[in-house]
């Protein structure tokens, strides 16, 4: 449990926990892995001597003596193990991601391979899986109405390019409140939050650069750091030791073979890791920036919005200056309802992507009622449409993330990450009860997410709730007591520290007690 009291960097208690796996749950996971690999195997024979039906893509005979286009673990995972739970992935919504959601009832005769919908729709599933942070993924409203209404005057697409016929009045309205919303000097709007990491990181770093990257970064980070060319090193997460060593080792060794200096240094962190629920330790990583002489480029995807008492991310939740981080990123699919991504910062660095970025020069500009939804959530939550009902939605995220975490530690499960975090890792482990988790809170009109290999390592299976303003205290207590009987039913409360609830305690304390094995 990393705590950190004020003083030092910090203006405030950073509270984080990742209780490690039980020994006896860990062992078993590695058994149930087990026996489903050997049952794989066990099925491919069949296949391969026509006692199965091989369902999976296949090679066709005269391309038999060819190397294979695509023969790895993943493949044998997909085919035996993914398959299993495959029910739990791509439900079809039919209704607005808000609190609530309507989903289309779909069933499977062959064992998950093909999905055949029955015409009925579940009403009311209790979403505790969108990235709704503040809750503006809604069919009404204010956003609603500006975005009909630029809809009808702009249309829907802009078929060009931003350089070229594609710069609408609207981008260059959003540009300017972001840089304003951010306190940075200017910045620049994507259409695609994954392509604004994948494709300006190359254009910031190359050869003879060096990236510093956390092992947990998110995938669109690690391809742009690949696509770069640039040399990459992997620090431990959000551990600052591992991160200053290699910056030592950069500085005092420059690069391979040649000894040369570095031509830059790049460290990239993200706000929020979206698997963790942990929040990146800013004010060290700052300050290792600034010693060093490095570059930072912060992803505030999950964070901007969400952290910070006026919803300005991670570097407000510090109470930092934005100036201290030389790239700040973002995506607008989160809080804002919307899609796309920003880059901000110096006016320097903005107009040069604006010439080198890939995404600037050959990717279509944003749709105008997107743009619309962006403005008009980011005006909401600064206070500029003249009413609090913005700051009002930044707060109630915040009470609703605390009293959930809180919650859910007090029942006995282990729970992962920052408790400020509106992501809420809860450790599954084992595979057959990825399945099952999923299964079961849908079976009560819960609708979760579960986690497992690639996305995480494969031992570590999850469930992952991400809170809303939207969500009211009604539904969080109904998914809590729905999480409760699964939980007891799946045996799955393997934390050895509970939470003793105690109804005098300010709520933001915690005290633990030590349960025995």
């Amino acid at each position: 449990n990393h705590v950190v009291h004020n003083g030092g960097l910090y203006k405030r208690p950073f509270n984080e926990a990742f209780e490690e796996t039980p020994m006896l749950v860990a062992v078993l996971t590695y058994v149930g892995y087990g026996v489903l690999t050997l049952f794989g195997y066990l099925r491919d024979f069949m296949r391969q001597w026509k006692i199965e039906k091989c369902q999976n893509a296949t090679e066709r005979e005269e391309q038999k003596d060819f190397v294979p286009l695509y023969q790895d673990f993943e493949n044998f995972y997909n085919r035996n193990l993914y398959m299993r739970i495959r029910d739990s992935w791509n439900r079809p919504i039919c209704s607005v991601p808000g609190a609530k959601v309507d989903m289309m009832e779909r069933v499977s005769h062959d064992y998950n391979w093909t999905f055949t919908y029955t015409g009925r729709v579940i009403k009311d599933i209790i979403n505790m899986g969108s990235y709704n942070y503040l809750g503006f993924a809604q069919k009404t409203g204010a956003c609603q109405e500006a975005a009909a209404e630029v809809l009808s005057q702009y249309g829907a697409g802009v078929c060009s390019t931003r350089q070229e016929m594609g710069n609408l009045d609207k981008h260059e309205e959003l540009e300017k409140l972001v840089a304003r919303f951010l306190g940075v000097e200017s910045a620049m709007a994507y259409g695609m939050g994954f392509a604004t990491n994948s494709m300006n990181i190359p254009a910031l770093v190359g050869k003879g650069c060096l990236i510093l990257s956390d092992e947990l970064n998110h995938a669109s980070l690690v391809l742009g750091a690949r696509l770069s060319g640039a040399t990459i090193r992997i620090f431990k997460h959000n551990n600052m030791q591992s991160l200053e060593k290699l910056l030592k080792d950069a500085i005092v060794h420059g690069q391979p073979r040649t000894r040369r200096p570095w031509k830059k240094i790049l460290i990239l962190v993200e706000g929020i890791y979206s698997m963790e629920g942990s929040i990146v330790r800013l004010p060290e990583v700052i300050a290792l920036k600034k010693k060093y002489k490095s570059y930072l480029y912060l992803d505030e995807a999950h964070s901007i919005g969400a952290l910070g008492p006026t919803g300005r991310g991670v570097v407000e939740y510090f109470g930092l200056n934005p100036e201290d981080v030389d790239v700040m990123m973002g995506t607008f699919t989160k809080s804002f309802g919307a899609a796309g991504g920003y880059i901000g910062g110096k006016k320097e660095l903005v107009d040069y992507l604006r010439t080198y970025s890939h995404s600037a020069a050959y990717a279509t500009s944003m749709s105008p009622p997107v743009v619309e939804q962006i403005i008009t959530s980011v005006k909401c939550i600064m206070g500029e449409d003249g009413t609090t009902v913005g700051e009002a939605r930044v707060q109630q995220l915040a009470e609703n993330t605390r009293y959930f975490r809180r919650r859910l530690k007090e029942m006995g499960f282990i729970i992962y990450g920052n408790e400020d975090s509106p992501v809420v890792p809860l450790m599954l482990y084992m595979p057959a009860k990825i399945g099952a988790f999923g299964r079961e809170m849908l079976k009560r009109n819960i609708g979760v997410v579960v986690v497992g290999f690639p996305a995480t390592p494969i031992i570590e299976s999850r469930a992952r709730f991400c809170l809303s303003a939207a969500h009211t205290k009604e539904m969080l207590d109904t998914a809590l007591k729905e999480i409760n009987e699964v939980g007891d039913l799946l045996q799955l409360k393997y934390s050895r520290r509970r939470l003793v609830p105690l109804l005098d305690r300010p709520f933001d304390e915690t005290t633990y007690e030590e349960t025995e094995d």
